[in-house]
Order: structure tokens, then C-alpha cells, then sequence
């Protein structure tokens, strides 16, 4: 871990054993830190939180950068290590996870100089009225495990930037690839205690972060029901949460239907599924239904090509953890036992040495009551609905908990664009992947659904880490 400006381990002296989910071999342990090891690295962050606000927007930018330069230093061992600890394809996701890593530090230094307040008129001819940002103080940074680089990054760099210290807790199960980029942010320099890295179980490390009057603001990234319980835990504090959805893909009687297949195999099985975005429900129009199924169960058994995730050949490795896996047979069985049709794929694949290889798989003549078509799977499946109607499709959307991020496929940019506008969810992609985003622009649920309420992407977080301080001046 890394504390008050040094690397430490866990008061108690525990580790955790990591083990990678693409070889089932030891890679490594960490600490597994405790509720006074959290304290410790709140009390270290608060410290140094006045003098750190106190620097100049450009002085902080020019520390984001310096972490940018380490990343982009590193970028084939954190590549490496992404494979290793996550099981991402090296060549096709892992280098660009650590790309995109680095953009988010660039990002955070560029939107650090341009925070810019007002200057409201007052009652008082003799009066001058500032109102403008500052930093809220300590912010508590609790990330998951799907995309162990970036999605720290999209917290992590803008509270840094915007002028607050940090206390960052970390999946446990890719707590090897956190200590990885904790080593560029340290390698910038910073002041001792800005920034602080603590590992170990979230019940335990994160709950201390999220309820601990030392933190001002929360963010955190995962699944709903652990970001439930932050928020209950963080209460009266400012949040930030980005949580689960099930990027509902439309294909509408319109489709360009090469398109939608393509898009799918993005949607469905980038990281292998396990994406706040991947597309987890396909609502399919019944007139186009039979050749869409027909054209990507032929695209999914060629193109997705599940194996070892260091061989350039590969698009798919396997999922993350045990959990993971056993939901997605669960949903997979579930949806079979209710009457769905495997197409492609169904099961645990054999002859790999862990068993979190999980098949590519299609499912069709899903309906709604199907575990797999309400609930978030987060792995690489294709559930295929049939709808008569766009109406059908968004009473599909309504109906669900999420609020997350929608896609719809139509050759009308007109009806895209109202079918966009119509969704009750915060993201809609026309003619394009679930998958599909760019680190700068808003990211978040929708109000009122269960997806999390705040953005995440470029400037939009520093909305949540700094609050407007509103300073009288009497002139007269």
C-alpha cells in the first residue's frame, strides 16, 4: 500500500494472494489492508489536503502530466500486468486500456486550468461578490475490477487535479494491476499523503473510506448493490457513483443489419462481457429478427476467438473471478430452463488452465422475465429478445432498474434521434456499439433509475469534487 507518502503494509502484516485468471499461477500479493489502515491514509490525506489546494491550477496540471509520462514509460509491463491480473487480450484490449489510462491524466491536467468561477453583482454598489471552485478536501476513490486502469483514472486524476488528496481503494482482484499505477502516480511526485493507495476487502478498507467523516466526497464505480451500500454509508457527503446497466442494443425494422452484427460483437464481447456498457439485452424487430440471428451466429463462431490472452490471435480472454462466471451460467440456465434457445456457445470452454474460459455465447427467444434479460449478467452472452414495435422497445427500457446507456440501429437519423431522446437512460449511441464512448464526454445514469447519479468524463467530475465558495468584498 501506499501511505503518507511511502509504501507500507497492512498493520496486521496480512496479504492477499493474487492469482491470474488467464493462468491460474500466483502473480503476486498485496496487502490486505484493515479499517485502521483506511484511517491512517485518511488521516495522511487530510494533512496534506490544505497545502496541495493551495497550488496553482497549472502546477497541479503539470503533476497530471508527469503521471502521463510515467504511464506512457510503462506502457508494455502495465499492459502485461492487465493481462496477467484482469485476463484482458494483451493486443486487442490491454494496450488500449493503458492508452486510454493515459488520456484521462492529460484530460485532468488540460479541464485543472480552466475551473473557472464568477463574478454575480451585488445589492451594493460598494460590494464585490467572487464565487468560485475549490477543492472539497479529502476524496475517497473505490474502484472495480473490470477495467482496473481506467476507471481509477476517471476519479482519481480529476480530484487530484482539481486540488483534493486521495484515498484509493481498489478491487481486490486486480489489486496487482492498482499497485502498478499507483507506482506512476508516485513516480510524479506529489506531496507526501496527496495521494494513497490502500488495498484489501471492500466490506472492511472501502466501508471505512465511504462512512469515515475524514473523506468529504465519494466516488465509486461497480455494481449496485455495493454502491447502495456507499451511498448509505456516505450519507450527507458529496458522491459520485457510476453503477451497473445492461446497455439495451435496439435493432429497429430499419437497421442496417452488417452494422448491428458488427456492433454486437463489440458490445457483447469487449472484456469479455464484463462492461457497464456492454450490451446485455439485444431487442431485435421481428421483421429483421431471423436474418439478424442467422448473420451474427455465423459472425460469432468465425470472428470471436476465445484463448490464451498473450497470443496476438485472440479477441476474448476469460472472465475475472469465480462469482462472474457461476452468474453467467446462472442466467444461461435459467433463460434455457424458461425456454430460450442456445445458438452458440453455453458454457465453461475446457482445455485452458483456469476455468473462467467462458464460450461466446447467443441466446435466442429470450422474454422478460429471463434472469439474463432483467438483471445485469456481465459476461459475453447475446440475449435476443423479440419486438414488434420502437414502442415495445423503450417500455423494455422503462421497465428495467437501469439507466445507464442505450444503443439503437436505424437508417432513419431522424428516428434514431427521437428514440434517442426518449430513452430513460443518461448515454444513447445511434448506429453504434454499447461499447462505444470517449473519455471526455459525460458518462452517468439517468434519475431516477438505479445506475448512479453524477458523470464521470473530462470536466463533468470536478463537479463532484469541488463546491463554490462565495466571497463578499466591501469596498467602501
Amino acid at each position: 500500500m501506499y501511505v503518507g507518502g511511502a509504501w507500507t503494509g497492512s498493520e496486521s502484516g496480512a496479504v492477499m494472494e493474487a492469482t491470474s485468471p488467464a493462468t491460474g499461477e500466483t502473480i503476486g500479493t498485496v496487502p490486505e489492508g484493515t479499517r485502521e489502515d483506511a484511517r491512517g491514509a485518511i488521516a495522511a490525506a487530510n494533512a496534506a489536503a490544505r497545502e496541495w489546494a493551495s497550488r496553482s491550477a497549472f502546477e497541479r496540471a503539470e503533476a497530471m502530466l508527469r503521471v502521463d509520462e510515467a504511464v506512457e514509460a510503462r506502457r508494455d509491463d502495465l499492459a502485461r500486468m492487465l493481462t496477467l491480473d484482469q485476463g484482458k487480450p494483451l493486443r486487442a484490449e490491454a494496450y488500449d486500456e493503458v492508452d486510454e489510462l493515459a488520456a484521462y491524466w492529460r484530460n485532468a491536467a488540460a479541464d485543472a486550468t480552466r475551473l473557472e468561477g464568477g463574478m454575480p453583482p451585488s445589492v451594493d454598489a460598494a460590494k464585490r461578490i467572487l464565487a468560485y471552485r475549490v477543492p472539497r478536501g479529502v476524496v475517497g476513490a473505490i474502484t472495480p475490477w473490470n477495467w482496473p486502469y481506467t476507471m481509477p483514472a476517471e476519479v482519481v486524476a480529476p480530484a487530484l487535479a482539481s486540488g483534493n488528496a486521495v484515498v484509493w481503494v481498489p478491487a481486490p482482484s486486480t489489486s496487482v494491476s492498482a499497485v502498478a499505477l499507483a507506482e506512476c502516480v508516485v513516480e510524479a511526485e506529489l506531496p507526501a499523503g496527496v495521494f494513497n493507495l490502500v488495498t484489501g476487502p471492500g466490506a472492511e478498507v472501502g466501508d471505512e473510506v465511504a462512512s469515515n467523516p475524514g473523506t468529504q466526497a465519494i466516488a465509486f464505480i461497480g455494481s449496485i448493490a455495493t454502491g447502495r451500500r456507499v451511498a448509505e454509508r456516505a450519507a450527507g457527503k458529496a458522491q459520485l457513483l457510476e453503477m451497473g446497466g445492461n446497455g439495451p442494443v435496439v435493432v429497429l425494422d430499419d437497421a442496417d443489419l452488417d452494422a448491428a452484427v458488427e456492433a454486437t460483437l463489440s458490445a457483447a464481447f469487449l472484456c469479455a462481457g464484463q462492461s457497464c456498457t456492454a450490451g446485455e439485452l439485444f431487442l431485435v424487430h421481428e421483421a429483421v429478427h431471423g436474418e439478424f440471428v442467422d448473420r451474427l451466429a455465423s459472425r460469432v463462431t468465425a470472428d470471436v476467438r476465445l484463448g490464451d490472452p498473450f497470443e496476438d490471435e485472440t479477441t476474448m480472454g476469460p472472465l475475472n473471478n469465480e462469482p462472474t462466471a457461476a452468474k453467467m451460467e446462472r442466467h444461461v440456465g435459467d433463460a434455457v430452463a424458461r425456454g430460450a434457445e442456445v445458438l452458440v456457445g453455453g458454457g465453461r470452454a475446457d482445455g485452458f488452465p483456469t476455468r473462467l474460459y467462458y464460450e461466446p455465447t447467443v441466446i435466442d427467444r429470450v422474454t422478460g422475465e429471463m434472469e439474463v434479460a432483467r438483471e445485469e449478467t456481465f459476461g459475453p452472452v447475446v440475449p435476443i429478445r423479440s419486438i414488434r414495435s420502437e414502442d415495445e422497445a423503450l417500455a423494455a427500457i422503462d421497465a428495467a432498474p437501469y439507466g445507464l446507456l442505450a444503443s439503437v440501429f436505424t437508417r432513419d437519423l431522424a428516428r434514431g434521434l427521437r428514440f434517442a431522446e426518449a430513452a430513460r437512460v443518461g448515454w444513447v449511441n445511434v448506429n453504434e456499439s454499447s461499447n462505444y464512448w470517449e473519455s471526455h464526454l459525460p458518462f452517468g445514469g439517468r434519475a431516477g433509475s438505479e445506475s448512479g447519479l453524477g458523470r464521470v468524463g473530462g470536466r463533468h467530475p470536478f463537479e463532484a469534487f469541488t463546491e463554490l465558495k462565495t466571497v463578499v468584498m466591501n469596498l467602501g
